[in-house]
């Protein structure tokens, strides 16, 4: 049990990092955002292709955490516990999630340049937990 809780702890530590960076959430699904921002239809189909284009990277970017999620945990329960291959499982552990933030924040960032100042504010400001942000 005691091994459990230090996993759990240890993947919500380490899972902190590759979560979506501020701003980025997929607003380009949600028609009222999409039409709040008054985009152009040039803009959409440009929102759409680099979505497209991330989209299987960014699948597996986050079928690799999974598995090294995975490969954590079961080195974790061994019995004993092999300090070597659980150091190597934390390691690809550590690797795969900051693929998959380097991913998501290069998506971010694609999607950012295609946006104008005006209309990144209007998507700041429609942010999920926007003002709970600002209370910190």
């Amino acid at each position: 049990m005691k091994f459990r809780w230090i996993v759990l702890m240890f993947s919500l530590s380490c899972s902190l990092p590759a979560q979506l960076p501020n701003g980025l959430y997929p607003w380009w699904s949600n028609k009222i955002v999409v039409r709040q921002l008054n985009l152009s239809n040039a803009q959409i189909q440009q929102i759409r292709g680099v979505v497209s284009h991330y989209r299987p990277e960014l699948l597996e970017d986050r079928a690799k955490v999974l598995r090294a999620e995975q490969n954590l945990e079961d080195q974790f329960n061994r019995d004993p516990v092999d300090q070597t291959k659980t150091t190597d499982a934390i390691e690809q552990f550590i690797t795969a999630r900051t693929g998959l933030t380097r991913s998501l924040s290069e998506l971010s960032l694609k999607l950012r340049v295609l946006l104008t100042a005006v209309q990144w504010q209007e998507l700041q400001r429609l942010r999920p937990n926007h003002n709970a942000d600002e209370l910190k």
